[in-house]
Order: C-alpha cells, then structure tokens, then sequence
C-alpha cells in the first residue's frame, strides 16, 4: 500500500494530535475510524478506500507514536497483522506497533437521530483560508459564533455579548430562517479544515438545536465531524 494514503488517513482523524485513541476497522476494501474527543464535544468518522491493508479491528492507543514508526519508511510499504501487533515494512526496515486492548478505547456514541439543520455555509477556500488565519490571530478565542439574520450569515470569532477583540467573516450560506449565535468549538473546526484542505467537496451545516456537521469527500476519503454547541 502506499504510505501517503493511509497517512491522509490518519491524519485526518488525529486532528494535528487532537484524536489520539481509535479503534480502525478494515474490511476487503475500506479502512474506518470512528473518534471523540477528550472533552465528548467533537464526534466523527473517517474512511478511505483501501484494499492492501489486513481484515479486523485494530486498537491504536497513541497514534502520534504510530505516525512516528511509519515516518521512518519510504512511500511502498506492506503491512501485516501480528500477535498483540502490526507490522510495516518496506524494502529495508520493518517497524512494530503494538496494538491497545479495545476497553482502553474511548467508546464512541451512534447519533441516531440527527436535527434539522437549519443553515449550511459554503466551505470555499477563501473562508477556509480566513478562518484558519483568524483562530491564529485570536489564539485564545476558544469558540466560533455563527449567526444568521436576513439570510445574511456571520462567522465570529471572540464573539461576546460586550465589547471584544474580534473577527468576523461573512460567509456565503443557505438559511432557512433567522438563527441565534450558537458556539462552537474553534479549535476543531481549524483542526478539521486543517486535515481535509483540497477537498473537492465539503459542506458545513449548522443546527439551532446544537450541533454542526462538516463533511468533506476527496477521491477515495471521506470524512465526517459532528460539533456540540459550547455554551
């Protein structure tokens, strides 16, 4: 298999180091991860078309290990399902990851039953390229505001109900009617835009219920990301 696909991968549901601990699950033609953060208000599930990689479940406690073992090895690489571990090698180096038990896996929640999402906003790669400059300027802005009035939508961070150091974006969206701010998360979604820049398609729907929902597909991944509202 090649490397670089099944680093795209990883990286796309380690979140810059934000998701460490998954259980991936392979079949004859996928690979899928599911993951929560550390603090439950970031949910999602990656998957990529692979074939080479072996059949089960595999527990992966620290992936920054993980993706420290494969950096050592050139891009054409094997793989293989050992006791208690996996194997990577290429033509000249063989690495061993140890795989985790999978009790000491964060248990990850079904969203069985999803709200309305009442606004969906354009991920184009202007707003992706503002967002992740802005979360930079304001590092200590903790929380992304959307709010919508008139069909007019804003993205703001640092929003607060006084005076406050701040950015707004205006950003191109469908809404279906008036929506109060509703926080969310801005170190994940700059993480999340972060892994899946170049997508050729993405989307990020907002609920006033409290959840939003970014999306990407890009070739053979596909990625989604479920944020709880932060009150």
């Amino acid at each position: 298999m090649n490397k670089s696909k099944f680093d795209g991968f990883i990286n796309r549901y380690n979140l810059g180091g934000e998701i460490e601990s998954v259980m991936i699950k392979s079949d004859d033609s996928n690979l899928s991860v599911r993951m929560i953060s550390d603090d439950k208000t970031l949910l999602g599930d990656v998957s990529v078309v692979e074939s080479d990689f072996p059949n089960g479940e595999f527990g992966i406690y620290t992936t920054s290990q993980l993706k420290g073992l494969l950096s050592v090895l050139d891009e054409a690489i094997s793989v293989e399902e050992t006791t208690g571990a996996v194997k990577f090698s290429d033509k000249g180096t063989k690495v061993q990851y140890m795989l985790a038990a999978p009790s000491v896996i964060p248990a990850v929640p079904d969203l069985k039953a999803l709200p309305p999402f009442d606004a969906e906003i354009t991920l184009n790669d202007d707003f992706i390229n503002k967002f992740i400059k802005s979360k930079g300027a304001l590092s200590d802005a903790d929380t992304f505001t959307f709010t919508c009035k008139g069909g007019n939508g804003e993205v703001i961070l640092g929003y607060s109900s006084i005076n406050s150091n701040r950015i707004s974006i205006t950003v191109d969206c469908k809404c279906n009617e008036d929506i109060e701010p509703i926080a969310f998360s801005a170190k994940y979604l700059k993480a999340i835009l972060m892994a899946n820049k170049g997508s050729k398609t993405s989307s990020l729907k907002i609920s006033s219920k409290g959840l939003s929902h970014v999306s990407f597909t890009d070739g053979d991944y596909t990625s989604n990301y479920y944020l709880v509202e932060i009150k």
